[in-house]
């Protein structure tokens, strides 16, 4: 039974809901492409009580894929109905109910996809992920997997990657979940499921990756040369797709806007007054016209190409000034030394942030073999001593928290914060209370850490730290996940930017954002987990060699700024159910209503994270022209 309040001393009403608890096998991880295999929903009501279960194979009609992991073979699968056939029973069981899967968005995408195929209409309106939920509660696991969770809150798992056995143990799951959730007062990460009933919603193609590298602006007189970004705007008289096809084909980079780095524009109106146009003529872009760039177009020089990067060893940096407590990732030995600088895209403002002092710096604590990280959460007092009690912490090589969670060791109470609704919580639990000075005394000698101590092994980087990437074993997918305070009077939306070597997009499709969660090649990815958490996942190994960096940013949907909002904590990990192998709490915006978070990018044969903490005052539109995307 999923009950939550018959086993609490404080009944939850927010917690009764109608629920569906899913689970799919699929042939593949991109839902546009690949099918469902299996399904199986379990449905409960308010009180805890199971009202419905169904699970089936389903014949995907294709091959199978990775058959060592999920064991449907194409036999077993030959004599089971198709999606299409069993898409009304599992539509009825999704009605009016909140869905609830681990990693939800996957789940949801797939049935998605699958209903758009059958030309149906998927009846989710609100999910509810409970690797999300955990990542609140933050348990004392190795990571947060299915099983790993399983085994923390005794559900028996007999087979592991079936449809229905997940499922019944997503519902164990869930109800520990749950009542730890009570239990620290959290609020349910409920995600609003907008209409997918077109079968069109997919990304379109990608654009193919130019192979060479961009050699600047065209020469008065001088030729084309391999890699020259183009533009062309307005009517011409050889059909766009052809003229677009023949410059790919030549080696040239066909861009879908004007920047200060693109190398010419095409058009035949002299006097043009479009957009593109205009940015030309402010950047001082040279202009052809469509006889003369076809003329050119015959004898394209040479370019110098992109070269793909064999990886090398991760070695961890960080500012040089102050010194931090920062342990090395995994496997990988530590080297600190200075950030390099920024690359900022223009037109923006500079960051307006506060100057905040931090107590002095007390005498750094003795090494020990393995110890316990304290993760401390400062309640009350004002922004600017707020985020230099957190700038103090992570001085200290502990972890800033931001929300009352199963991990947290200490809480820190600054003036005002006596009021704050979690100190109920705070002093049922008994943890530990300290004044605002313990952060400048030195501190008691850690004890030593369980292995399964949440964020033990994490890299906790300042504003501007930088981590070297270690080499992933299977594959180059990153996940990096932004979390904040609930918010009541605005919204808070991640963007993510795929930039070439002029911090430039290569199309408006490399911008990834809520309204086009997904970049053309899948490369990278916007994930919903929750009103105070979003993530984007990045597959380095899919990325093409021109790309030079990703860059995630947030933005405020509404009159606020990031004073208002406070700290916003990213964490970066190889898979959304893994351990973080960083963290980071980004505390200095005031007046900023976009904030750089953090960054991957290429350095010589590595791949880098830098957490980046960067604000803007102006909106998102300004950010995105800044990075080359066309807004119409």
């Amino acid at each position: 039974m999923l009950s939550v309040a018959a086993d609490l001393d404080v009944p939850r009403p927010d917690y009764a809901y109608d629920w569906a608890l899913v689970d799919v096998e699929t042939s593949g991880l991109v839902p546009r492409r690949d099918r469902v295999l299996s399904v199986a929903v379990l449905t409960f009501g308010p009180d805890g009580t199971q009202t419905g279960e169904f699970s089936t194979l389903v014949n995907p009609g294709c091959d199978p894929g990775p058959v060592h992991v999920h064991g449907l073979t194409p036999e077993r699968l030959a004599g089971a109905p198709t999606f299409d056939q069993v898409a009304g029973r599992v539509g009825a069981l999704l009605q009016d109910r909140v869905l609830v899967a681990h990693n939800a968005q996957f789940d949801y995408d797939f049935l998605a996809h699958e209903f758009a195929r059958a030309r149906l209409y998927l009846p989710v309106t609100q999910r509810l992920c409970t690797l999300a939920l955990n990542r609140r509660v933050e348990p004392p696991t190795d990571d947060l997997s299915l099983a790993s969770l399983a085994a923390h809150y005794g559900v028996p798992q007999t087979r592991a990657h079936d449809a229905l056995d997940d499922t019944r143990v997503l519902a164990g799951i869930f109800r520990a979940s749950l009542k730890e959730a009570a239990r620290l007062d959290l609020p349910l990460p409920l995600v609003p499921c907008p209409p997918r009933q077109d079968p069109q919603f997919a990304p379109n193609p990608p654009k193919t990756p130019c192979a060479f590298r961009n050699p600047g602006r065209l020469e008065p007189g001088g030729p084309l040369v391999q890699g020259m970004k183009i533009a062309i705007t307005g009517e011409t008289a050889t059909a766009r797709a052809e003229l677009v096809s023949r410059s790919v084909g030549a080696g040239l980079n066909m861009m879908s806007s004007v920047s200060r780095h693109t190398s010419a524009l095409v058009t035949n109106e002299a006097a043009s007054t479009s957009a593109k146009a205009r940015r030309a003529a402010t950047e001082g872009v040279p202009v052809l016209d469509e006889h003369t760039f076809l003329r050119l177009l015959g004898d394209v020089r040479p370019g110098t190409p992109h070269v793909k990067q064999a990886p090398a060893s991760p070695v961890l940096s960080v500012p040089s000034a102050p010194p931090a407590v920062v342990p090395a990732a995994p496997a990988a030995p530590a080297e600190v030394r200075a950030p390099e600088p920024l690359p900022v895209p223009a037109p923006r403002t500079a960051p307006a942030t506060a100057a905040v002092t931090a107590p002095p710096s007390p005498p750094a604590p003795a090494a020990v073999a393995a110890p316990r990280r304290r993760r401390v959460l400062v309640l009350g007092g004002t922004h600017e001593a707020a985020s230099a009690a957190r700038v103090r912490i992570v001085d200290l090589g502990w972890a800033a928290a931001l929300n009352l969670s199963a991990s947290v060791t200490d809480i820190v109470l600054l003036p005002g914060g006596e009021t704050d609704r979690r100190m109920a919580r705070v002093t049922a639990l008994e943890l530990p209370v300290h004044a605002p000075d313990w952060l400048g005394a030195p501190p008691a000698p850690e004890t030593a850490a369980s292995p399964a101590q949440p964020g033990a092994a994490a890299a906790i980087l300042p504003r501007g730290g930088v981590l070297d990437l270690p080499t992933l074993p299977s594959d180059g997918r990153w996940h990096l996940g932004a979390s904040w305070a609930r918010q009541t009077d605005c919204e808070i939306d991640v963007v993510a930017f795929v930039l070439d070597e002029d911090e430039q997009v290569s199309c408006d499709g490399d911008f990834v954002f809520y309204g086009a969660p997904e970049s053309p090649d899948g490369a990278v990815r916007l994930l919903c987990d929750g009103p105070t958490e979003q993530s984007v996942t990045v597959d380095l190994a899919v990325l093409p060699p021109a790309v030079r960096r990703v860059a995630i940013a947030a933005a405020i949907d509404g009159a606020a700024v990031f004073g208002d909002i406070g700290a916003v904590q990213i964490t970066l990990a190889p898979g959304s159910d893994a351990p973080a192998t960083a963290q980071a709490t980004l505390d200095a915006a005031t007046s900023e209503r976009t904030l750089l978070l953090a960054e991957l990018y290429r350095r010589g044969p590595l791949w880098r994270f830098r957490a980046v903490g960067q604000g803007y005052d102006q909106g998102l539109e300004a950010l995105v022209r800044g990075y080359g995307v066309e807004v119409k």
